[in-house]
């Protein structure tokens, strides 16, 4: 009766005109993000932070909520019309999305997305209700010690996850970590790494780091691809087809196809470090080894591409959790809004939902209704992204760099902080080319200084013996599980790839 009573509690804010406005505007522009190849949630979100301050944070963290939610919703148009995902969650959407649009179904390939990606959201917002306040009554034991254990089983599932290039993460991880570590030290009021400047003794900004790495640099990535060079010469245009609504057989075949990839695709995302796409390879792996004609997949099974599609919305959707509970962001996406709630004052953790309870319950409250305003922008304005699609990237690029340089100058008004910037997009550029992890820097960058808070904290209250760590109960379990994850999500990334090669 609680949960029902916050909720409604939480409907009544979120449905207020301004805030249906910021989300409105969030589910839009995270579609508008999804849609532009190799953009993804990470970019949008780090560009289109600064435009929120000011904002009512209710209202700003529901429309960064929505970007979030929306760009998953728009990575898999051009997965189905370009063979080319919006980002690394709609990959699984290829295999079998292009090829339903070659055989002249990518209307039907198109709503069918739009559905399932509603039923993943849907599913996973109906278990964070249930769930997300049993997560918190727990967590409320944890101190110190608890808190530098989960940060740092954050940041060890990620790398892991990276799969062969784990060490290459380490090394990306430990970047993020040292930047960190740039500023005052709050224990002995030293200054660390700030070279004489005074701008640096506040630290170095989350967002100029963030726009650099994912914004310039994958804007860089692409230039170096030729992207630049292509036009939309791949473009299935679904509009010449005789039928675009789905048959009844589409929806009747893939009813548990929906469900399973639902559970999946939370309960992996609800895992620190393992993220929407893992859910989606592994979603579609699981249903092709359950296919009674698994010889079907990768050339225009219905079921392999509501699979993933179920899957990275719903993951999205139990990413949620750690965040808002724990206070440990699982994705480069979930960091960035980490950074937002910080900015606001806000440390999302045990004691949130009790002590934000009109932002915690709004937010949950909006991913109903967001998913409700994605699922029929994603039918009714399908015209308007494919004419997105047909954008030259010699056009969008520049487009990207003058909002990338705007969103970083507005915040502090700082010259340093645009070279940061423009340094982390050479960076980026670099750590995409030779395989390093921007993720798990930005995720080092936003956990460091609370792992070391927590540290030093927690040797304060041990007078340096790390014996604590064995002491306390809730700090084993969090020990015995992040063991348990480092030996299980190994064999989950090779379940991801090997769906993927067979996709391929």
């Amino acid at each position: 009766m609680d949960i029902f009573s916050d909720l409604v509690m939480g409907l009544s804010i979120a449905i207020t005109p301004i805030n249906m406005l910021y989300l409105l505007a969030g589910a839009m522009v995270g579609m508008i993000v999804g849609v532009i190849p190799g953009f993804g949630p990470s970019a949008g979100l780090a560009i289109l932070l600064p435009l929120t301050f000011g904002m009512d944070p209710v209202g700003a963290i529901m429309m960064l909520a929505a970007i979030y939610y929306g760009s998953m919703y728009g990575g898999t148009i051009t997965s189905i019309l370009l063979n080319t995902p919006g980002e690394s969650a709609t990959v699984a959407s290829t295999f079998d999305g292009y090829p339903l649009a070659k055989n002249g179904r990518a209307g039907p390939a198109l709503v069918m997305q739009a559905v399932a990606s509603f039923v993943g959201g849907t599913v996973g917002v109906i278990l964070i209700t249930i769930l997300a306040p049993m997560f918190s009554q727990v967590s409320r034991s944890f101190g110190p010690p608890e808190y530098f254990l989960l940060a740092m089983m954050g940041m060890l599932t990620l790398i892991v996850m990276i799969g062969s290039n784990w060490k290459l993460g380490i090394i990306s991880a430990l970047i993020g970590f040292a930047l960190g570590t740039v500023g005052v030290d709050l224990e002995t009021g030293q200054s660390r790494y700030t070279f004489g400047s005074a701008e640096l003794i506040g630290g170095i900004y989350f967002i100029p780091i963030a726009i650099g790495l994912f914004g310039l640099g994958e804007l860089f990535y692409a230039f170096y691809s030729g992207m630049h060079r292509t036009g939309s010469g791949g473009l299935v245009q679904y509009d010449k087809e005789s039928r675009f609504w789905p048959t009844a057989q589409d929806f009747i075949s893939t009813r548990w196809t929906m469900v399973r990839g639902s559970i999946l695709g939370f309960v992996v995302g609800v895992i620190p470090g393992a993220g929407a796409t893992i859910a989606s390879l592994m979603a579609y792996s699981t249903e092709r080894s359950l296919s009674k004609t698994p010889e079907n997949f990768g050339k225009g099974e219905m079921a392999g591409l509501v699979a993933p599609e179920t899957a990275n919305n719903a993951a999205s959707s139990g990413a949620m959790i750690p965040l808002l509970t724990l206070g440990i962001p699982g994705s480069a996406s979930t960091a960035v809004l980490l950074a937002a709630f910080l900015l606001w004052g806000l440390r999302p953790g045990p004691l949130f939902m009790s002590q934000n309870p009109e932002l915690a319950w709004g937010l949950i409250a909006s991913m109903y209704l967001g998913n409700m305003v994605l699922l029929a922008i994603s039918v009714f304005a399908i015209p308007l992204f494919v004419q997105i699609i047909k954008v030259p990237y010699r056009i969008l690029g520049p487009c990207i760099v003058v909002i990338c340089a705007l969103g970083t100058f507005t915040v502090h008004a700082s010259f340093i902080e645009m070279w940061l910037m423009v340094a982390a997009g050479v960076i980026g550029f670099f750590m995409r080319l030779y395989g390093f992890s921007p993720a798990a820097l930005v995720l080092a960058l936003v956990l460091g200084p609370l792992a070391e808070e927590a540290l030093r904290q927690t040797m304060t209250i041990s007078r340096g013996s790390f014996g604590i760590f064995l002491d306390r109960p809730a700090s084993v379990w969090i020990i015995v599980v992040t063991i348990a994850l480092l030996l299980i999500l190994p064999l989950i990334g090779r379940i991801g790839a090997k769906a993927k090669a067979s996709g391929a």
